[in-house]
Order: structure tokens, then C-alpha cells, then sequence
């Protein structure tokens, strides 16, 4: 019996052939950072501000009163809500669900996290408000980083890539966890609010439990949980990842699972709907406000040098002293001079990094801007530099074996 195609999955299909597949995702985030920063220093900046920043005049949900707010706090738990799903989906049915598999993977991230925040910390010292940013330059950019990997083609072995991507995946669980540990504040007088959110996901939780297929339940339960976490103190963007681990896997009666029809449907509408926006509206740094002097200041050089050395050092150190000690082998096919360079991409911090910024310094808007810098300035250096390596790496066939 043959899979029925749904529309919302025919039309994400097509909009992935559309716009040419993995490079093109990283090709137009590179395009939107450079527009966020033109549009930045030329007369279009107070009218940029305005549309982002100014208070609308009509908002269904009172706390998301302007633009901005609604792209990082509704639009980026939708982005939330896929990352959720493509780690639960790995977790249960993918790399990380082989325990040998998911040696390598799971200490590259870990020390491509720790690395770029002792990098951060000792550019910047330890006292606040600077200290706050520790975890900026912790996270990859999937969509960029694979992008990039996706301009070399057949230069670079199928391992790298799936290296790479499940490097990033366990990257980006341990930044949701370190939003939801070190950048969320809980207030007591909005204890209702999360009682309210645990009625929710009990709700999901049973759905799931009872094999609900209803599609719409687990969307009004999830709205819910969203709602509630919106108004608890906790961060919006926390309610995606949550409502995704509480998507069923299982295949349903037609063969196929919600989770996979999910993810689907919505990975592409992420890639160049809600990422490119996030980016255009939080990418924008005025940099006559700070000036070329101003890169050698504590937080942007801290960002910048964490992610294009503290990644490569971090993520390259695991590789090479994991395969020398027999605790997991490097992924096959691929030289150590790829790895290197897979490493250098791994510093592309882009979507997560800019988000924790604001997350970071919610009280100091010129911080923000200089942690935006040092973002845009260790991704594309990390970017640049892997490229070349990766182009001027001699294929695996033709490299003489160690």
C-alpha cells in the first residue's frame, strides 16, 4: 500500500527542489546576513529598527507586542520544534542511537561547547555583565556549516557530512539545555503559568501514550503548553523542543509517523522562511556605533576567537585523541587534513549563537550589537577558512594511507 501524499508534503518537496537543495540554504543565510547589515549603516536603518522594534498596533498575544518579538519568541519555536524533532527522530531511529555511533559525535560536541566558552571566558574575564556570554560561540549553525560542505560536492566523503550533522544535532541539544538551565529566570508570581504548562504536557504525554493520530490534538495541546511557557518566565522557545520529544515516532496505519511528516513538512519552511528571517531581523549590526576598533573589544573578540578557534580546537582535539586511544574511530574515508577543515566549519555559529546573544544581555542593547559582531565575524572567517581546506584537501583515494 503505496503512502498517500499529503499537500503540506508535496508543497515542501517542491520547495526544496526549488531552491536547490543544502547549499542554497547556507547560500541565502550569507545573502540575508550581508542585506541585515547593509540595510544597517545606510538610510534604511531607522526605518529597519522600526520595522522590528516598533510596538504594533494591534497583537492577538499581549506579550509579543512588536515584530521581533514574535520572529524569536513564536516564529524561532517552530525552529525550536523541528531541531526537537530531528533529535528525537536521531535519538530513537538515527546515529545517536547506536552507542558506538554516538561516541565521536557526542564528545566532539561537548568539547566544541567547552573550548569556545573558556576561549570566550578568558577574552572577556569572569565578572558581569560580559561573563553572561559565555555560551554565544558554544553552538553550530546546521543549515550554514552543511550549506558550505554541500559547495564541495564530491570532494568531501558522505562521513564528513553525516559527521558534521550529527556533531551539530547533539550541538544543538546541549544549547537548548543550556537556554533552559543558565538563560532562563523563573518568576514565583507566575507559578500558575507553569502548573498550567505541566497540565499540557501531560496532555501531550497521554495523546502520545494512547496512540491519539489526530494530528489536531496534539497541535492545540502544544499551542497550549507554548502559551503557557510564554507567560511562566521561561523562554518561549523552550515549548518546541518539549512539545517535538512528545511527537510520536510509530508509524501510523498508512506507514508513515507523525514525526517524520512533521519534520518533513516544516524543515524547509525553516531552512528559508523562519531562520533567513530571524536572521534579517537579528543580523543587523550598525557597526558605525562601534567601528573597526571596536573588534578588538572584550565581547566581540571573545565571540569571534571561541568560535573560529575554540570550535576547530575543541571539536579536531576529541577526534584525534579519541582514534589514538581506541575510544572511537574517526569517521571512514576521510583524512585527517578533512577533518580539520569539517572542524573549521563546525565554528559557523550564525542562528543559535545570535539568538543566545539576545538571550545573553537582555539588559544591555550595545552588548548585544558587539556580541552580533563577533557572530558574523568567527562565522564567516570559520566558513572562509574550512572551505579552503576542505577544497585544497586531497580526496581520500587519492591521500596515502597512515
Amino acid at each position: 500500500m503505496s503512502i498517500p501524499r499529503h499537500f503540506a508534503n508535496q508543497l515542501a518537496r517542491s520547495f526544496t527542489k526549488l531552491m536547490g537543495g543544502e547549499a542554497s540554504a547556507g547560500i541565502l543565510l550569507i545573502i540575508v546576513a550581508m542585506l541585515a547589515l547593509i540595510v544597517a549603516n545606510t538610510g534604511w536603518a531607522y526605518g529597519y529598527h522600526e520595522l522590528f522594534h516598533h510596538e504594533l498596533a494591534w497583537t492577538p498575544i499581549s506579550k509579543l507586542d512588536s515584530l521581533h518579538l514574535w520572529i524569536n519568541d513564536a516564529l524561532m519555536a517552530v525552529f525550536f520544534f523541528v531541531v526537537g524533532l530531528e533529535i528525537k527522530r536521531e535519538i530513537l531511529d538515527g546515529e545517536l542511537s547506536n552507542a558506538a555511533k554516538r561516541r565521536l559525535p557526542v564528545l566532539a560536541a561537548a568539547a566544541g561547547m567547552v573550548m569556545p566558552a573558556l576561549i570566550y571566558l578568558m577574552t572577556t574575564g569572569t565578572k558581569p555583565p560580559l561573563a553572561h556570554g559565555w555560551a554565544i560561540p558554544a553552538a553550530t549553525d546546521i543549515a550554514f556549516a552543511v550549506g558550505v560542505l554541500a559547495l564541495l560536492g564530491k570532494r568531501v566523503p558522505a562521513s564528513l557530512r553525516l559527521f558534521l550533522l550529527t556533531v551539530a544535532i547533539v550541538d544543538d541539544l546541549g544549547a537548548v539545555m543550556i537556554i533552559a538551565v543558565f538563560y532562563t529566570k523563573i518568576d514565583a508570581g507566575t507559578l500558575y503559568w507553569g502548573i498550567g504548562a505541566l497540565l499540557f504536557l501531560a496532555g501531550l504525554i497521554l495523546a502520545n501514550r494512547r496512540g491519539v493520530h489526530h494530528l489536531w490534538v496534539f497541535l492545540i495541546l502544544g499551542f497550549g503548553l507554548w502559551y503557557c511557557i510564554l507567560n511562566s518566565g521561561i523562554h518561549a522557545t523552550i515549548a518546541g523542543v518539549i512539545f517535538a520529544f512528545t511527537i510520536p515516532l510509530r508509524p501510523l496505519y498508512h506507514g508513515d509517523s507523525m514525526l517524520l511528516r512533521l519534520e518533513h513538512a516544516l524543515v524547509p519552511w525553516n531552512s528559508y522562511v523562519i531562520v533567513p528571517l530571524f536572521g534579517f531581523a537579528n543580523a543587523g549590526v550598525a557597526l558605525g556605533g562601534i567601528g573597526l576598533a571596536g573588534l578588538s573589544d572584550p565581547i566581540p573578540l571573545g565571540v569571534a576567537l571561541g568560535l573560529f578557534l575554540g570550535k576547530q580546537i575543541g571539536i579536531f582535539a576529541a577526534i584525534v585523541i579519541s582514534d589514538r586511544i581506541g575510544f572511537a574511530p574517526r569517521p571512514a574515508g576521510a583524512s585527517w587534513v578533512q577533518l580539520w577543515g569539517t572542524s573549521v566549519l563546525c565554528g559557523i555559529g550564525f542562528t543559535m549563537s545570535l539568538f543566545i546573544g539576545a538571550l545573553a544581555f537582555p539588559r544591555y542593547p550595545h552588548l548585544v550589537e558587539e556580541a552580533k559582531l563577533g557572530v558574523l565575524l568567527g562565522s564567516l572567517l570559520s566558513s572562509l577558512l574550512g572551505y579552503a581546506i576542505l577544497r585544497m584537501a586531497k580526496t581520500p583515494q587519492a591521500e596515502q594511507p597512515d
